[in-house]
């Protein structure tokens, strides 16, 4: 499997913000689409942003829009997820995914992180 790791989490009250990255290796970075997902205590892991190999198309879950920003850096190899306004229900375990296809939801996304924990206080 392509190693995928991330960073960036930890305790942040409501209404503060907190940047994530990935880091990538073992793949030609550029090619894929990344994502991150999330997944809360006794909850699905559901989709929470995507962006094109190019960076040039994003995708973000009805939930975080406008409030969380999906970017990449292809020369880095890091994708990141800058957090804002962020309430207590955006707490979660934060993983980092790599896809072949579209920066969708419904993508097959074939590479996993081990995931970062993002706690937010009231």
């Amino acid at each position: 499997q392509v190693p995928l790791v991330e960073s960036g989490g930890g305790l942040v009250q409501a209404g503060g913000s907190l940047s994530l990255s990935c880091a990538a290796s073992g793949l030609v970075f550029s090619r894929y689409a990344m994502g991150w997902f999330r997944q809360a205590p006794g909850k699905e892991r559901e989709f929470v942003a995507a962006i094109s190999w190019s960076g040039g198309s994003t995708n973000s879950a009805d939930a975080v829009k406008g409030r969380f920003t999906i970017s990449r850096d292809n020369a880095k190899k890091m994708v990141y997820l800058q957090m804002n306004s962020l309430e207590p229900e955006d707490t979660a375990v934060y993983y980092c995914a790599a896809a072949e296809g579209p920066p969708l939801a419904t993508t097959k996304y074939n590479y996993w992180g081990q995931g970062t924990q993002v706690t937010v206080s009231s």
